[in-house]
């Protein structure tokens, strides 16, 4: 394949399919920058490697697996660096997120981590749940009992008498 045939091939990958890894990522994180940053570090990297990644079974499952490695190592980061900027102030320069965006965000971020991982690769990335036992090395009845117990949290989390003011 010529140069110039695996950079279009390779453009049109990443335009097919950079938005839902940056929406299924920011579904793992809570944290959109991270998202953002950690799906452009494995776009690179699958460019990098482009002849290696585009022939493997998946590559967009390659993709999204090393951006959710790249993000929870981000993500670690970032949080280190959030509790230094609340010691001395940051300003937000954008609008504030709808309400119901927060929430769904902070009841994300209560999951624990192999949970919360489990309900974005199914609801924001829209894999089987074979194909996340697959990506994640993980038996298919567990990928199951996380979703269960995912959704159950969630539904905790969000439901309106959580959230009235008594």
């Amino acid at each position: 394949m010529g140069a110039q045939s695996a950079e279009a091939e390779f453009d049109a990958f990443y335009r097919a399919t950079s938005r839902r890894v940056v929406h299924l990522v920011y579904g793992f994180t809570g944290d959109l920058t991270v998202a953002q940053d950690s799906t452009q570090e494995a776009y690179a990297k699958a460019w990098q490697q482009w002849s290696t990644v585009r022939a493997a079974d998946d590559p967009l499952a390659w993709v999204r697996t090393v951006a959710r490695r790249i993000a929870i190592s981000n993500w670690r980061k970032r949080t280190t660096q959030e509790r230094a900027y609340t010691r001395h102030g940051t300003h937000d320069t954008t609008g504030p997120p709808s309400e119901d965006r927060v929430a769904i965000v902070a009841a994300m971020r209560e999951l624990p981590d192999p949970v919360r991982e489990a309900v974005a690769l199914h609801y924001i990335g829209d894999l089987s749940i074979d194909q996340i036992a697959h990506e994640t090395n993980t038996p298919a009845g567990t990928i199951k009992a996380r979703l269960h117990r995912g959704r159950a949290l969630l539904a905790q989390a969000l439901s309106p008498e959580e959230n009235t003011h008594g």
